[in-house]
């Protein structure tokens, strides 16, 4: 997959919002990955989720404005203290309605 942060002018046009979703590898899980995660989302304005995967990677999608989507991609790439990232999955997609994540912010999947 590619591992770039450019996304290629994805977006909706509407304030440069744009959608990504990310795989993230490593030690990633029992380090509160999801956790902080959601926090960092959150102090951006970003919606969408985050949730534990049975192959030990952590999947993300975010949502919002270009710039700080990018910088959640890059806070990604290490997490928090106690993680340890091995690789990043990027894959920018096409937004096709704004409204369900805008509407519940940011969550954790379980």
């Amino acid at each position: 997959m590619d591992t770039s942060t450019d996304s290629n002018n994805i977006s909706n046009g509407v304030n440069n919002i744009v959608q990504v979703h990310l795989w993230i590898s490593g030690q990633v899980q029992g380090v509160f990955f999801r956790a902080h995660t959601k926090q960092k989302a959150l102090a951006l304005g970003l919606a969408g989720w985050v949730k534990n995967l049975p192959s030990g990677r952590v999947e993300a999608v975010f949502q919002g404005d270009k710039t700080k989507v990018e910088k959640m991609i890059n806070w990604c790439h290490h997490g928090p203290l106690s993680a340890e990232v091995t690789n990043v999955d990027i894959k920018w997609e096409e937004l096709k309605d704004i409204e369900p994540f805008q509407s519940k912010g940011f969550y954790i999947k379980y």
